[in-house]
């Protein structure tokens, strides 16, 4: 849909991540630990939505993508819409603290970490979490027409959709 929205799906994305970067600091992540079963369960409920969304990809039947310059313009869902969805991919991944919770106490003393610290921190995590989906976004938005015919999309599609379904078990099963 272009570079645009793509940058509105990342700073939900980095919403996300901010907020899961302020729970590990502020100890949330030893209760997130306690609830060990409660996480068992949320992987496990992620896991079998990534392997559901990586079949629906697989078996997903591409059509000729539409183009600004040929009259056929993709719809628009809207920047809000699209802030959302990078969100929800970020916070419903329980991963995603357990990496900062990990992170986190391995370059910090979290017991002589001052706001100010914490505040830097989050900077740059906001930074490298912006700036990778942003390059990307980037790059894709300059390729876009690489992908306009259904076999490139389908060929798409289904790399997408093994990665998926192969994550979902990567996650299943650790």
């Amino acid at each position: 849909r272009g570079f645009r929205p793509a940058l509105a799906m990342t700073s939900g994305i980095v919403v996300g991540d901010v907020i899961f970067f302020a729970l590990a600091v502020l100890g949330l992540a030893a209760l997130a630990r306690s609830l060990g079963e409660l996480f068992f369960f949320v992987k496990l409920a992620g896991a079998l939505y990534l392997i559901w969304l990586g079949v629906k990809l697989w078996r997903a039947q591409p059509e000729e993508a539409g183009d600004a310059a040929t009259g056929g313009a993709l719809p628009q869902r809207g920047y809000g819409r699209d802030f959302v969805a990078g969100f929800l991919v970020t916070i419903s991944n329980p991963k995603t603290i357990g990496f900062y919770a990990g992170l986190l106490p391995t370059f910090v003393d979290l017991e002589t970490l001052t706001w100010v610290d914490a505040v830097a921190m989050g900077g740059i995590v906001v930074f490298v979490v912006a700036l990778i989906p942003a390059a990307y976004a980037f790059a894709a938005a300059r390729r876009r027409r690489l992908f306009q015919s259904a076999r490139s999309l389908r060929l798409l599609n289904r790399t997408a959709g093994t990665m998926m379904i192969g994550s979902g078990i990567t996650v299943a099963t650790r």
